[in-house]
Order: structure tokens, then sequence, then C-alpha cells
């Protein structure tokens, strides 16, 4: 195989793409923490059709392209490949003609056809297809080739049933007795528990071990939504396959463990951060969903209004410094920090970060895990790295005084600080650091603006239609009734693509304060939060709420969810 030109130039002399196209995803392709390819990441943005691209990868390499959906592989070549090995190098093996394997493969990867070639002992001969169209025929051939239980999973996933009833017929047909998390149902029964939740765009799963019942949740857009879930009897399976995934010790049951699993969803991968807890009725399980897509937001996607969007670039531009990002678990405050470090990701700039844990890795930017059991603390880590003269540092979170001490420091000292603090509202974030012990002119001196942010569900595009709202929302939200009258606000009526709920994806909202001469004279002189929240609003600082209510009358969000998500934030401050 031998390339005669690059797929960009090619692509660009059949008219398939545009000069701008190209640089878009070239410089895309340098700033991904993933090694993507250019075919994969001009499919990705929309610029060109997976079949286009593999129809000039083709020519290049002078490699037949296949129609998956006009091929019917030979039961020979399937049963020479095992399902593993398809489903993990994303291949269908096609022909068998001695000692030769025809497979089709959606990538030209030379490394994964000489794996095939040792692994399989033949000579393989690839012919390029559709990586979707490859996943298909995997569910397809396989599935009528592999025991009972895969045929039952087939079936349950054709026909939309419950995991439940998935559950009980694999239990019956294969004994799930076991305690080791090995049985074969098991596995399939988790990995589809997985997969959905995946589909369904949940950041979490829950699996909760109650009195009579196994429940299991998905976080999905921030709210629980409980699931069909397996019978109580395979309890003790699932948490054993769960543990035995993330490297837990199967035998402990009286203390929390924390684990880490690295899973395949269809082509791409996915993290698991996976959390374990002994309760009365056995152990819960959580697992947080790491996607990697999504902390390559862009600034101007995170749902900022655009003159706090203009604010914020220019503080995160600041030479030198801290910026604080308050909020709850959960409210975005690694999103919006990690899509502040990809922004500000440059090779003249030094960026290092103190996790804890590492939950994304960046491309181009040095990150340090926190590990208490060696000693590797928050503040240790700060000291050595202001020794690898960095720009830019990120710590984690500033727990207590000493972390809090060497970041003013350090932002006092010519770098550039980001860091989150566990506070309702950006004014409180002030009296917070002083009541650590951090030293009221440092904090004055060293802060150049906290950001309170919260995550906001937004109205399902595909059912959105007008609503008029009883006159209590509006008195919730501070809304006076003849401006209420005059602006049309929306919700979601509900429908399959927002599974019923009105909602489909989430927003933040913001509270961004900026330190004036004004705010650093109070912190200097050790005002309350209360203070300086009236001097910040009567400099134009846009509160959560407002800054919700903004986003209701845009037709982004409802008035429900502003009133669930920031009505709480105001009564409390």
């Amino acid at each position: 195989m031998r390339k005669k030109e690059p797929l960009g130039q090619k692509l660009l002399e059949k008219g398939l793409i545009d000069e701008t196209q190209l640089n878009q995803a070239l410089e895309y392709q340098k700033g991904s923490d993933e090694d993507m390819r250019l075919g994969e990441i001009l499919c990705k943005f929309g610029f060109v059709d997976p079949k286009e691209v593999l129809q000039c990868l083709g020519e290049q390499y002078d490699i037949p392209v296949a129609d998956m959906a006009r091929i019917k592989p030979q039961s020979e070549a399937v049963e020479a490949v095992p399902r593993d090995t398809a489903k993990l190098h994303n291949i269908m093996p096609l022909r068998l003609r001695d000692s030769s394997l025809t497979v089709a493969i959606s990538d030209l990867d030379l490394s994964t056809i000489d794996n095939l070639q040792f692994v399989l002992n033949k000579e393989i001969k690839p012919v390029l297809a559709v990586s979707e169209e490859i996943e298909m025929a995997i569910d397809r051939y396989y599935g009528r080739e592999e025991s009972t239980v895969d045929t039952m999973l087939q079936e349950f996933t054709e026909s939309e049933a419950s995991f439940a009833s998935f559950a009980q017929l694999a239990e019956e047909e294969e004994g799930a007795e076991e305690d080791d998390g090995s049985d074969v149902a098991i596995v399939r029964l988790v990995n589809l528990i997985i997969e959905e939740a995946v589909r369904s765009r949940a950041s979490d799963i829950h699996v909760e071990p109650l009195e009579k019942r196994l429940r299991i949740r998905y976080r999905i857009d921030g709210v629980c939504t409980e699931v069909e879930s397996p019978p109580k009897r395979l309890q003790n399976s699932l948490t054993a396959r769960l543990k035995l995934m993330a490297g837990m010790d199967l035998a402990e049951k009286r203390r929390p463990q924390d684990g880490r699993v690295v899973v395949r969803c269809g082509s791409r991968p996915i993290d698991l951060r996976v959390s374990n807890i002994p309760c009365t009725d056995g152990e819960s399980v959580v697992m947080r969903i790491l996607d990697k897509e999504s902390v390559r937001v862009q600034l101007s996607e995170l749902g900022f209004h655009d003159d706090d969007l203009v604010r914020f670039q220019k503080f995160i531009s600041r030479p030198s410094g801290i910026f604080l990002v308050t909020g709850p678990t959960g409210s975005g405050k690694t999103t919006t920090l990690y899509s502040a470090l990809n922004a500000l990701n440059r090779p003249d700039t030094k960026i290092l970060t103190a996790e804890d844990p590492v939950e994304y890795q960046i491309s181009g930017i040095n990150q340090t895990q926190v590990d208490m059991n060696i000693g590797r603390t928050f503040p240790r880590i700060l000291r050595a790295m202001l020794r690898q003269a960095p720009e830019i540092i990120l710590v984690g979170e500033i727990r207590d005084k000493d972390t809090a001490d060497i970041a003013m420091r350090a932002a006092l000292t010519g770098h550039l600080v980001f860091s989150t603090l566990h506070t309702n509202d950006a004014p409180t974030a002030i009296p917070r650091l002083i009541d650590l012990g951090v030293k009221p002119f440092l904090v004055a001196s060293s802060v150049v603006a906290v950001m309170a942010q919260r995550l906001i569900r937004t109205i399902c595009q595909n059912c959105k239609e007008p609503y008029e709202y009883p006159e209590h929302y509006f008195e919730a939200v501070g809304l006076d009734r003849d401006e209420a009258v005059e602006t049309t606000f929306y919700r979601g009526a509900g429908c399959g693509e927002c599974n019923g709920t009105g909602y489909r994806g989430r927003k933040g909202i913001f509270e961004l304060m900026g330190m004036t001469q004004e705010l650093r004279d109070m912190t200097f002189a050790g005002a309350q939060s209360g203070e300086i929240r009236a001097k910040a609003r009567s400099e134009g600082m846009v509160t959560l709420l407002e800054d919700g209510l903004r986003k209701a009358k845009a037709g982004i969000t409802t008035l429900e969810e502003v009133v669930r998500v920031a009505g709480r934030v105001e009564e409390g401050g």
C-alpha cells in the first residue's frame, strides 16, 4: 500500500471540501488530545460524507471499498475470527481463502493489520467500509452465530425490552449464580447498561441496592432518571462484575473503594470513574461517565451572554492573578476551566495542573494527580510547580489554608492561577478564603475575578412550544407582570427525542464578579459577603437568577428550570 498524495489534497481536488474546511480540520487535529485522523475529523464536522473519504482512501492505497449492505460474509470467515477480536478492532471478516482472510476495516492502520495477521496467523487482505456499517454487521452476523445469551441480547436490544426481562432470561439460561463477576450473562448485562447510559447522554450510572429490589438510575441533564432494573437476585453478581472491571478488591465489602475503567462504546473509548460504598442492603456503585468530547467545548458554547463572554475572555487573558470558579459538585466547573485552558493552550505557553483526580487528559498540558498515600498533596505539587516556571497553573480545588496561601502567592509572583471553591455564589468566595486563614491583603491583591455557575437544562428543540406561566412563577423570579406579558416564554411538550422530559442538553448560567478597586478595599477591610454582593450588584454584576431569566426570555430554558436551579441560590444569597 503506497500513499500517492495527502488525503486532504485529494479531497480538495475532487471539490469535496474547501481550503477553509481543511484548515479548520488540521487546526483541530493539532489541538486534539486524541490521535484522530484527518478523515475522521472532516466527517465529525460534517464537511464530507464517510463514504467519500473511504473512496479517496481506496484510490490512494489501491484498496477496494465495500458496501456492507450488499455483502454476506462467509460463515467460515466469521468462525475464523472471535467476536471479541472483531469488536476490539472493529473489523468484519468476509472471505476465507486458504491462508488469506479478507476483512472489512474502517481505518487503514498498519499496526492493526499486523496484529490481526499475528493473532489469526493468516494473510489479511483489507477492504474499506464505513465504521458504523461494520459495527452493524458484527452485531448481525455474530449475533446469529454466538450463544443463546448473545441471541437473547440481540433480541432484547431490537425489541427494547427491559433490563429485568433480559437478566431473568439470562439467569435461567446460563444459571447466573456465581459471585465473581465473570459469568457471561452478567458481562453482557453490564455492557448493555453502560452502552444504554452513553446513548442516553447520561453523566452518571447509579446501581443502588434497596431492601427488596435493585435500582438503576441514570443522571441525564443533571436529573436522576430511574430505568428498568435487573432482579434483586442478580445484585451480588452485578456488583462483583463492576468491581472486577474497576480493579477493586472483590473480597472487600466493608470499606469504600474507588476505581477506574475504560470501555468502548462503538468506536470511541469511554472513561468510567467508579465509586463503591457499603450500604445497609448491599454495595452501592456509582459510575461517572467521562467523555472527552465534553471538555472540547468552545468558550462560546458554554452558555455565556455576549457581555459576560467578553469579560470572561478578558479575565483569563491576564498575565497574573487568580481566577476562581465556584459552585457545587456537578455544576460544570471542570468543563469551564478546561475550556479556558484549551483556549490558552499555545506552544509558547507552559501550563501545569494539579488535580484530584485528573479527569481528562489534554494534549500539550502537563497534568499531575494528587496522591495522598505518597504525600503528593496540593501544597507539595504547587511548590514544585513554581520551580518549573509555568505561565498558567490550574489547582483542582482550594480546600485548605496551605493550598490557598501558595495559590495566592503564585498569583502575586507573575502566574495566572485557575482554581475552584465550594461556595454558593461569587461574593461569598472572598470571606470563604479569609475563613480558611488567608490574609485579607493576599486575597485583595491576588484575586482578579470570581465566577459562580450552575448548569441549567435547555428546552428540547423538537417539541418546543409557547407557554403561559401562572402568576407565581413571575413572582418567584422577581419579574414584573407587565414585562412578563410582553415576553413569550417556552417549554418542551415532551417527545421521543427528550424521553418525554421536554429538555435536551444543558447550558451554564453565570455570576461573574470582577475585583474592582472598591471591592479590593472592602476585602482588605474584612467586609461580609452581603456587603460585597451589594457593591458588586451596584457595579453591574448579573446574578445567577438574572442570567437564568435572560435565558428563559430568549427561549433557551424554562421558568420552572430557572426557579429550580437558581431560585434556591437567590434565597440563600
